[in-house]
């Protein structure tokens, strides 16, 4: 991607935060990239295709993080600690891009939306791993695995409700209050 479509990109990300992807414009993304609309065309081709991206390049970053996470010969306490500061760190370090990922991918055509849902239904997948592993290993408590995961997900992404990078927690800090959290509610 050239240094010019990246910037649009992550204009765009901050607009999709700021306004909503429904809300924002060619119009406003070229104004705010500072080029004619026809000319942001040169770009791109179309604010879908920046949705697109954006959703698509954090599923991956998640679903890598997860995988890596899971193929450590660790306990599953220590690969949730990992899993955990995986996914907080993913959300904090692109927090628009998160955003954007979080309430936009609803607004994906409907093939790259259910190519989405598989990646999302793909990283559940590795925190049920997790959970599972867990409960196998004697560490966590008999609890139904799906709806474990899905509670630990919904605490992770509720970060980009509230997170502020001037804010009193450092990212590392969410991720171990959240991980602590998280385990003293999994643990026998």
């Amino acid at each position: 991607m050239t240094e010019r479509k990246l910037a649009i990109l992550q204009i765009a990300q901050g607009l999709f935060m700021e306004k909503g992807y429904t809300a924002t414009s060619v119009r406003d993304i070229a104004k705010s990239a500072g080029v004619e609309p026809a000319s942001l065309y040169s770009h791109i081709n179309g604010k879908e295709e920046l949705l697109d991206r954006t959703c698509f390049e954090m599923a991956e970053k998640f679903l890598t993080g997860i995988e890596e996470v899971n193929d450590i010969y660790f306990d599953a306490a220590q690969k949730l600690k990992m899993a955990v500061d995986t996914h907080v760190n993913i959300l904090t370090n692109h927090i628009d891009a998160a955003v954007v990922f979080q309430r936009d991918w609803r607004h994906l055509n409907e093939v790259r939306r259910s190519e989405f849902i598989e990646l999302r239904n793909a990283y559940e997948d590795g925190f049920r791993v997790i959970v599972q592993n867990g409960i196998d290993e004697g560490l966590f408590s008999e609890v139904d695995v799906k709806f474990a995961a899905l509670t630990i997900l919904s605490s992770l992404n509720w970060i980009v409700e509230w997170y502020d990078p001037k804010g009193k927690l450092t990212a590392s800090e969410i991720a171990a209050n959240l991980f602590n959290f998280t385990f003293t509610g999994l643990k026998k």
